[in-house]
């Protein structure tokens, strides 16, 4: 059985917005890949944001869905991260923060009232963002003569792999990817073959 070799993450940043008796929730779900980004991003929203009362927000990282975080910033316990994180997953998705941002209007919500409005400000978000998937591909290098070049590139061909960097003289050297469940085959077909060399980078 053949592996996940994609993912599915957010093409660009979008936003959203719920209101439930006074309080207002602005979400702002963006493509991330680590705390840092997260951490640059949560400066900019409170800077304009800078009188909200909360700053809530989930993310999940890495292309295999493995990391993952919720902060619920003083809002009871899984009232407000979790809720937000939850719909990160309902979309199945990676490398992706949403931050919720909570102006308090004099009315408690109580528990189930927060839940769900950190859901559905974060899920408005996400109906505005444009999902894309993004493949997971390993990366090769070749080296051959020149002779064997035009062997080299109809196997690039045939494959659909892309090339990424290649020098042609009389020693040729090219760089390419390809789709990560694709990667046995690749080198399968250059198995073996005179004066051309490949190898599988890290």
């Amino acid at each position: 059985m053949k592996q996940m070799d994609s993912y599915l993450t957010l093409k660009n940043p979008s936003e959203g917005f719920y209101k439930d008796r006074g309080s207002k929730f602005y979400a702002f779900a963006f493509p991330c890949n680590n705390e840092n980004e997260l951490k640059l991003k949560m400066t900019d929203v409170k800077v304009e944001h800078h009188s909200a009362r909360h700053y809530c927000y989930a993310y999940r990282f890495k292309s295999d869905y493995s990391a993952y975080r919720v902060n619920d910033d003083g809002e009871p316990t899984n009232a407000a991260g979790k809720p937000i994180l939850g719909q990160i997953d309902a979309k199945k998705l990676t490398n992706v923060a949403i931050i919720v941002v909570r102006y308090f209007g004099g009315t408690k919500l109580g528990v189930g009232g927060m839940m769900n409005a950190y859901k559905e400000a974060a899920l408005k978000a996400l109906d505005h963002a444009k999902i894309v998937e993004c493949t997971i591909n390993d990366s090769f290098r070749v080296e051959c003569g020149y002779p064997e070049i035009n062997t080299v590139m109809r196997f690039v061909k045939e494959l659909g792999l892309t090339i990424v960097d290649q020098k042609l003289e009389i020693g040729c050297e090219l760089f390419f990817t390809c789709r990560q469940n694709n990667s046995n085959a690749v080198l399968e077909k250059f198995k073996g073959l005179k004066n051309i060399n490949i190898t599988k980078l890290a």
